[in-house]
């Protein structure tokens, strides 16, 4: 007899359901705003890489007198090319991490800069890792 006597303190399964389901209504509302801006993060932390790299550059321009070529590409930054003469590189300038944007893609080198004329270009494809795009998927290429 004592057992009908007391009262139940737990939840049912409906109120169980109904809290599931409002919280997951919150996440389907908040969720979306909280991670909108990831990709212009990723893009700007790429420009700032950039940066990087382009001081490295100028660092390997005033020991070597001179920038890398395309064949070369920015591995130079990280090796030193076999045709070097003794004592002009001292690198390694970068590491070979801060070679690749954000998405692990690497940066593309141009010598003979088509966007930045009479210096080099630096580019990253974003997102999508091909060239043009909108958004994500847009080129980064520095200033």
């Amino acid at each position: 007899m004592e057992r009908k006597n007391r009262k139940r303190k737990a939840f049912t399964l409906v109120e169980l359901l109904v809290v599931v389901l409002i919280i997951t209504m919150l996440a389907a509302f908040v969720a979306p705003r909280m991670f909108s801006g990831i990709g212009k993060t990723k893009a700007d932390l790429s420009r700032a890489k950039m940066a990087i790299i382009e001081n490295a550059l100028a660092r390997f321009y005033i020991d070597c007198e001179r920038y890398p070529d395309d064949s070369e590409e920015l591995e130079v930054l990280v090796l030193p090319p076999s045709d070097m003469e003794e004592g002009k590189w001292n690198g390694p300038y970068l590491k070979r991490s801060d070679l690749l944007d954000l998405w692990k893609n690497p940066y593309i080198y141009i010598a003979e800069g088509e966007y930045n004329p009479g210096s080099f270009d630096l580019v990253s494809l974003g997102a999508d890792a091909m060239e043009g795009g909108e958004g994500d998927d847009e080129d980064i290429i520095n200033e």
